[in-house]
C-alpha cells in the first residue's frame, strides 16, 4: 500500500480538478435553485442563500485559480 503521492505535478493537477468541480457544483447549484426552492416548498430567501452559496463558491474558485496560476507562473521564472 503507497501513500499519498509527493510529486508536485500531481498535488496542482489535484487542485485544479477540486476547483473544476466545485465550479461545475456552484453552477448547478446556481442553475437549480429556483427548482430547489419550489420542489422543497422553502421560502424564497432560501433562494438567496443558494444563490450566495453559490457564489461563494465561485469566489473561493477563483482565489485558488489565480493562486495556481501565479505559483505555476513563479515556477517558470
Amino acid at each position: 500500500m503507497t501513500g499519498p503521492s509527493r510529486d508536485p505535478d500531481a498535488a496542482f493537477a489535484r487542485q485544479g480538478r477540486l476547483v473544476a468541480v466545485v465550479i461545475a457544483l456552484a453552477g448547478l447549484l446556481a442553475i437549480f435553485a429556483p427548482a430547489l426552492v419550489n420542489f422543497t416548498g422553502l421560502p424564497a430567501r432560501y433562494e438567496i442563500l443558494f444563490y450566495i452559496a453559490a457564489l461563494a463558491a465561485f469566489v473561493w474558485a477563483f482565489v485558488v485559480a489565480v493562486g495556481m496560476w501565479r505559483s505555476r507562473s513563479d515556477d517558470q521564472r
